[in-house]
């Protein structure tokens, strides 16, 4: 399956739509577009994996650099996996990283804002 990361927008903030497998040979450009939006100084960061089909070690350990990058730049971030997603959403259960990682079923911010 095709892997892409698009840039885009939920609420009027930043976002990155990760589309196919989340792997070894994908999580690099991940890691590229994560640092492009995060260069940009924004207030906050929606990562959506809702159409993520396959996620490994490599994809979750590149989930766990983002939340890390972002909590160092006051960041706000939101990795969204809905419980639909069940091949993704059972290895981030399995490993445990909502320890490290927001994740959450949907994207949204408290606070108000353009576009909340």
């Amino acid at each position: 399956m095709l892997f892409e990361v698009q840039r885009t927008t939920v609420h009027g903030r930043p976002a990155l739509r990760v589309r196919g497998e989340l792997d070894i040979a994908t999580a690099p450009q991940l890691a590229e577009a994560v640092t492009g939006v995060l260069e940009a100084g924004p207030a906050s960061l929606v990562v959506d994996l809702t159409e993520t089909t396959f996620l490994d070690s490599s994809g979750a350990r590149q989930l766990v650099r983002t939340a890390r990058a972002a909590d160092r730049l006051g960041v706000a971030l939101q990795v969204v996996c809905p419980t639909g997603n069940r091949p993704v959403r059972l290895v981030l259960d399995l490993l445990d990283l909502q320890q490290a990682v927001p994740i959450v079923e949907k994207a949204g911010f408290a606070g108000g804002g353009v576009g909340s």
